[in-house]
């Protein structure tokens, strides 16, 4: 099966896997390859306009990774992890969203620069 897009990592969704213990990292590894693969909101939903979330409920948790998608590069569609929470329920906070956004804002401003 083909992966329908590719997953980076940025520095602050890098610390928030590495604080995790291994079990938990594989869980959210697993889910993540299979959102690659399938079409399935339980795993990677849409919150805003540009803001999406890998969901895993694990061990009683909920583990939010925020994305947003860059297709820029006509070669390839990517999808860019910016920071993750851990939460108690299912309610995601407006804050999270903004400060994805943010996140995604500052990272097409510095891909803009780079050209």
């Amino acid at each position: 099966m083909n992966e329908k897009f590719d997953v980076d990592f940025l520095d602050e969704a890098i610390s928030f896997m590495d604080s995790l213990d291994s079990k938990t990292r594989r869980k959210i590894y697993y889910n993540i390859r299979k959102s690659q693969m399938i079409n399935d909101p339980e795993l990677f939903k849409k919150l805003t306009d540009f803001i999406w979330e890998f969901r895993t409920l694990y061990d009683k948790k909920y583990y939010r990774l925020f994305a947003f998608w860059d297709k820029s590069d006509k070669e390839e569609t990517l999808v860019i992890a910016t920071h993750g929470i851990i939460k108690k329920t299912k309610k995601t906070l407006k804050s999270e969203i903004k400060k994805a956004d943010g996140i995604r804002k500052i990272y097409f401003e510095q891909k803009n620069e780079e050209k």
